[in-house]
This record gives structure tokens, sequence and C-alpha cells, in this order.
């Protein structure tokens, strides 16, 4: 553990490698995914609604370059000193042609201050030639490839509308991790017919596989999104976590998880004027204290049952 933490933090685990403050900086690079463009589905996960976390300078007319510049203008007023990564956020960032790909990711590694790339991707969306390439940049920069897994359960992955399977994920993360890649992966917690059981064993299939962090993300229900017209017709589907028992099902969670995982996020927060549902009102930093807080209560930490 991390400045004496009872959890993996990701941003220490940055601190040993960088020397400096290490900031992501999102880009839209105008990417689409194959359960949107017809090519497994159509209109994409029933969760999903990327306008809930882009930032104003996020903007896929933009090129790569004009938004990581805006971007570290956006943040250089408050930290002038740091190291960035640029993170390909917005749906499938591997999905396409793989010298149009390379292109985007070249453009962004050639910015002045930027380190590494964080891309975001499905794991039935990279392929031998495009991980060779990753293994290449990583020589020289911080690589890490971001994938959503969501659930570890086949049922719900169907339900959800992702359009692959958890071996899907296993395999993408094991051919990743084999090249000297950094894996990252989501997961969601809270989908529809998921029981809290689920949810905590879902912790130890994860440990199963090499991963080096994990965003985890209580269920929203999003204005504009297929899920939010499935909760207005069978809101019997759907359990919302309190901000306690959110906290104490991420205790017993954390408890089971490998202790070299490290976790990047325990919520999500999407734009309030297109949040249904869960309303908290509470900003990441001030669950993670209320988590910390309960974790010292407990007397536990990460891995203790792992």
């Amino acid at each position: 553990m991390h400045d004496k933490k009872r959890y993996n933090d990701y941003a220490s685990v940055l601190k040993t490698i960088f020397p400096a403050r290490v900031q992501k900086i999102l880009v839209n690079a105008g990417f689409s995914c194959p359960n949107r463009d017809g090519t497994k589905g159509r209109g994409g996960c029933t969760y999903c609604n990327n306008q809930s976390f882009s930032p104003e300078y996020c903007q896929a007319q933009k090129s790569v370059t004009q938004q990581i510049e805006e971007g570290i203008v956006f943040f250089r007023h408050k930290y002038p000193a740091q190291n960035y990564l640029v993170y390909f956020q917005a749906y499938t960032n591997t999905y396409g042609d793989f010298q149009r790909l390379k292109s985007l990711y070249d453009e962004a590694l050639s910015v002045q201050g930027v380190r590494g790339l964080v891309v975001g991707t499905r794991p039935d969306c990279v392929n031998d030639e495009l991980l060779d390439y990753f293994a290449r940049l990583s020589k020289h920069n911080y690589i890490m490839l971001e994938y959503g897994v969501e659930s570890v359960y086949n049922a719900t992955l169907a339900f959800v509308n992702r359009g692959h399977s958890f071996a899907d994920a296993k395999k993408a993360i094991r051919a990743t991790a084999e090249r000297g890649i950094y894996t990252g992966a989501h997961l969601i917690l809270g989908l529809p017919h998921e029981t809290r059981e689920m949810l905590l064993d879902a912790a130890d299939r994860l440990n199963q596989i090499p991963i080096n962090a994990l965003k985890l993300h209580q269920l929203q229900i999003i204005k504009g999104t297929a899920m939010a017209e499935q909760y207005a017709e069978h809101p019997e589907w759907f359990h919302f976590f309190e901000v306690d028992e959110y906290i104490d099902l991420l205790v017993d969670f954390l408890e089971r998880l490998r202790p070299d995982m490290a976790i990047e996020r325990f919520v999500s927060q999407s734009l309030a004027e297109l949040l249904i549902a869960p309303q908290w009102g509470l900003k990441n930093f001030e669950f993670t204290a209320k988590l910390e807080k309960r974790l010292r209560e407990r007397n536990t930490w990460q891995g203790k049952t792992w």
C-alpha cells in the first residue's frame, strides 16, 4: 500500500514511475464502436452516453494536437510543472484502420510534455499488429490499454449489449500484459440482475487476470440512453445503492481483491443535468474520504482475505 492507505492507490503508483505530477488529458478522436455501427450491433451499450463525462476542450472536430494543447493550457495554471498522459477515451479507441490509429497515437506522443498514452477500448477490438505496436511504444513511453470489462458475467454483458464475453476480456488483457503493456479495466457495480454476492465474486475472477489498474463505477442511469428507457418501463430491474451501502460493498470487495491491483476510481460522477439516478450529491474526493474512514473503522484493507 502507498502513503499508508488501506488500498493500493493508482495516483501513488504513478508517483513511483514519474518524477513530477501526472495529469491525464482527454482526447476525442471521433471513434465509433462495433456495437454502434452495425458490425456487432446498433445503439451501443445500453448505459452509454459519452456526453456525461467529456470536458469542454474534448471535441472530435478538433485535431488531436489542438485538444491536447488546449488541455495543457486548461491544467497548467494550477500545476505548472507536470507530465501529461493523453487519454483516448470516447467510444472504442482502437477501432479502425491500423495506419490511421498509428498516426493518431504518434501525433499525440509528438506534443511537448506528453509522456504516454492511455487508450480506452473493448476486449474484442485489439489484434496482434496493434499490440505489437503498443509494445514498441512502451519501451520509451507509459502505455496503458484500458479495457471495458464492465461485468464478469456473460448474461449481464448480453443484457447491456456489450457484444463480447468475459472470455474475450481475459484473452485481450493477458495478451496485452504479456507484451509488457500496462493494463486497466473498468467494472460497473450494480448492473441489473447481479446480486451482492455476484459482485463480490467478481473480485475473485478479476484476481486471475493481470490487471494493473481498476476503475470501479456505481451504476448510473443517464438521460438519452437505452437503459434510461428500460428504467422507465421496468424500475423493478434496478437497485441503486445508498452511499453507505455502496461503501460497505466496496470494503468487502477490496478485502477480496489482489493487493497489487491499483485502484484508480471508486465512483463515477456524471453531469448533473444528465443524471437520472442515483442522486448522491457527493464529489469523488468526498466519497473517497468516507470510504477511507470506513476502512479504518473496520480495521481492514485491500487484499485482507485474498
